[in-house]
């Protein structure tokens, strides 16, 4: 139950964070979209106006015997058809712009000389266009390839690491992943939200010539009939990580843009994780009774536990941190010794 808890709950606030930025960027350019629609309507009435002069003109000509019937009708179809795709030419440019700013996405010299009447028509402000404000892009949530790579091994109930009946050195952990960072406030940067997933692969090698072997509902160790060269127990994880970041931050501000830099700044992430497991194997590797190299891979699952749920944290410098992580969930489901997973190794966030 605690761990369906967990997984809600991370899911939730993965969806919160992504609607409010989702919600912030939206909004970050209304009065730009509003000008932009209203603008619309101008290029409209303005090519309609020219058609009607051109009309008016060719009317003018036929009238005066400078034109034939014919060609009159004739050149009135091409004005037509040229105003036409005037209207449907500018309508899909300023459909690319609003479809840009919705997106959070710059658009290159968006205010124009012309756009006065409609700035002033959407802000109910008498505002001269040398004086109209400046509308700066401000970027709250950023994203963050992350790999990390470390030590891995278990902490069995009553022992300690030095008495792991896994390798201490030989056992690793990997981790691949995508993350999201939110600024949890406005106008600062002090505390953000990460967020994400990750693809977390536990390494165990045990001790001695020993492999993971399903005994019943339990897992336990067992000898290994020939000299193995290598045996490895490995667990696959996809999670979803959440972690409150806190540190310094440098604000850049430029004349269409406003930044918040964490770049080459000590930082300290604090949460945990949720999700499940994807996948065991284990890896063998030994001479059989003839001499013969063996190689074998067994996937099962182990009585391994099917969902996964941690503590994690990170001290970092710029992109690259101290990481570790504890699983609160046993690696396996029945055994009468619970052992849970942790890791220790480093992290680095690359954008």
């Amino acid at each position: 139950m605690r761990t369906i808890i967990l997984l809600a709950l991370t899911a939730i606030m993965g969806l919160f964070c992504l609607n409010l930025n989702a919600q912030e960027e939206v909004n970050e350019h209304t009065i730009e979209i509003e000008i932009l629609e209203k603008r619309k309507e101008e290029i409209i009435k303005k090519e309609k106006e020219l058609l009607k002069n051109e009309v008016s003109e060719i009317v003018n000509r036929v009238e005066k015997g400078e034109l034939s019937e014919a060609a009159g009708e004739e050149l009135k179809q091409i004005a037509a058809e040229k105003h036409a795709l005037n209207i449907e030419n500018k309508l899909t440019i300023i459909d690319n712009q609003i479809s840009l700013l919705k997106r959070g996405e710059e658009v290159d010299n968006l205010l124009e000389i012309d756009d006065v009447s409609l700035l002033k028509f959407v802000s109910g402000k008498k505002t001269a266009w040398w004086n109209r404000p400046k509308y700066r892009y401000d970027r709250r949530t950023t994203s963050d390839f992350v790999f990390a790579v470390g030590f891995n091994n278990a902490i069995v109930e009553g022992q300690g690491l030095d008495d792991s009946p896994y390798r201490i050195a030989g056992s690793r952990f990997a981790e691949l992943g995508w993350a999201w960072k939110t600024r949890v406030f406005k106008n600062t940067a002090w505390l953000r939200l990460k967020y994400g997933f990750s693809f977390q692969f536990n390494g165990l090698k045990p001790t001695g010539n020993r492999i993971v072997v399903e005994d019943g509902d339990q897992t336990v160790l067992e000898e290994f009939p020939f000299n193995l060269d290598k045996s490895k127990f490995r667990n696959d994880n996809l999670v979803f990580p959440i972690h409150f970041e806190i540190g310094p931050y440098k604000k850049k501000e430029r004349e269409d843009y406003i930044r918040y830099s964490t770049y080459k700044k000590f930082k300290i992430g604090l949460g945990g994780y949720a999700g499940f497991n994807i996948g065991s194997r284990l890896k063998l590797r030994f001479n059989n009774e003839v001499g013969n190299r063996v190689r074998e891979k067994i996937r099962d699952d182990f009585n391994v536990n099917d969902f996964v749920y941690g503590l994690s944290s990170y001290i970092a410098w710029g992109k690259i941190a101290l990481y570790g992580k504890y699983d609160l969930n046993t690696i396996f489901e029945n055994n009468p010794v619970e052992q849970r997973n942790i890791s220790l190794g480093v992290r680095f966030d690359i954008d």
